[in-house]
Formats: structure tokens, sequence, C-alpha cells
């Protein structure tokens, strides 16, 4: 799995980016994420996903960027219950008008 690279510790970043223009339609939502919502874990080590993320933004599209990202962090708290949030949970939602 590709999972980029640390902030701040490569002095030279060009060989790990890259550049893609994207056309977005009316109503195309983008969620962008950091990896402390896909590896939130149960008590029993089970981690939420990109699938689980996935799902929850197709599920809740049609509703505003605020519904979109609280629907997100509600169900990452629900997937996690009692367990203590180990890093950092940052999601931004854009909706294309």
């Amino acid at each position: 799995m590709e999972l980029g690279f640390p902030l701040g510790l490569e002095e030279d970043i060009s060989g790990f980016v890259s550049q893609i223009q994207v056309h977005l339609n009316p109503g195309d939502v983008v969620v962008l994420y950091t990896d402390g919502i896909t590896e939130a874990v149960t008590i029993n080590r089970v981690y939420y996903g990109i699938e689980r993320l996935c799902q929850v933004a197709k599920e809740n599209r049609h509703k505003t960027v605020e519904e979109i990202r609280q629907a997100v962090i509600d169900d990452v708290r629900q997937h996690i219950d009692k367990q203590k949030v180990f890093d950092d949970i940052t999601l931004v939602v854009l909706k294309q008008k």
C-alpha cells in the first residue's frame, strides 16, 4: 500500500509528487483525509479502512459538505467506540457547485 511520504523529512520531494488535473461536474464530492481516519481501530484491532470511508461519503454525497464531514466523523467515532484516538483525524470535504 502506498502511504506517501513523511512531511518535513525529505529535502527534495520532487520524486514523490505529481500533478493531475481532474474535471469536477456539479455535485461531485472530493474527500481529503489523513491516515488517522482509515487507521482508526477498534479494541479488536479492526481498522476503519478506505472502503468504509468511501461508502459513508457515497451514502451522504447528496448532503452539504458539513453534513458529509460530520457523517464520516460520527461513523469513525461509532467504529472505534470507547477506544482512544491515537492519531490525528483530519478531513476536508469539497463539493463542486
